[in-house]
């Protein structure tokens, strides 16, 4: 029988760098590009909030930009500063709140890109976030912000799964959404992580909530933060020649803001 383990799974950024970590290519390229096209101004520096283990914090900073990042969970951001550290690199990643925050200087761009955005509870700290964000920002910089919204036309998707290895360590991820309220504007989603070593397997249970968004809700909340302008919309595909128009069926988006 497997090893059933109640846990946080931040707490575990080994496993979750593995499983997230693995298929950082299409993202890295697609900022880049974001950063050519959308941009008004030369990119060099860059934040991610609720950077997490830095698995596309550190691409960047070996790809030459100046990089640093916030997390709330301690354990992820000393994964990735010893990350960091074994590269060569200083430490980029701090113990911090996205919705509460200052930078010491400026970014040219910022990034959020798999829906930590929805892990904010409230519209007051979704609106906290996006003034931080844009605070942080020169003029003309952009943030390039990545969620699922809930579609009010329809189907959803209510369940994916990921699977890594490297070496003898395999790990299988599988999340689905076990409640979704949309008075309440919350989703709960159930999170596993099933880990396969030479003389062990066991499985990580984790439980979190998200905040839902429709296309109109989202709308709505940027409009709130006058100091960024939507200038174009993509889908999680991240084909910069292939922007999407944000309906009432859109489920995964991908949205360009550029401060003003």
């Amino acid at each position: 029988m497997i090893e059933i383990i109640p846990g946080h799974l931040y707490d575990y950024p080994k496993y979750y760098d593995l499983v997230f970590g693995s298929d950082w290519k299409a993202e890295f390229d697609f900022l880049n590009s974001c950063f050519q096209e959308h941009s008004t101004r030369r990119i060099h520096r860059l934040f991610e909030p609720a950077c997490g283990t830095g698995r596309l914090l550190i691409k960047l900073a070996e790809a030459g930009y100046d990089v640093v990042g916030n997390d709330l969970n301690p354990k992820a951001v000393a994964y990735c500063n010893a990350r960091f550290q074994r590269r060569g690199f200083q430490p980029a990643a701090v113990v911090g709140d996205m919705a509460d925050f200052q930078l010491s200087q400026k970014a040219d761009a910022a990034y959020n890109m798999i829906n930590s955005f929805r892990h904010l509870p409230s519209e007051k700290s979704a609106e906290r976030h996006l003034n931080c964000v844009a605070r942080a920002l020169a003029k003309g910089g952009i943030y390039v912000l990545g969620l699922h919204l809930t579609p009010t036309r329809g189907d959803r998707v209510e369940e994916e799964s990921w699977s890594a290895r490297r070496g003898n360590l395999g790990v299988i991820s599988s999340l689905w959404s076990d409640k979704l309220d949309l008075r309440a504007r919350n989703e709960e989603v159930c999170v596993t992580f099933d880990v396969y070593t030479p003389t062990r397997r066991f499985r990580i249970t984790d439980r979190m909530n998200h905040r839902t968004y429709t296309a109109r809700q989202m709308q709505q909340l940027l409009k709130k933060v006058p100091s960024f302008d939507v200038v174009a919309t993509y889908d999680f595909l991240y084909e910069l020649d292939s922007p999407i128009t944000v309906g009432p069926e859109t489920e995964d988006v991908v949205y360009v803001l550029r401060r003003s």
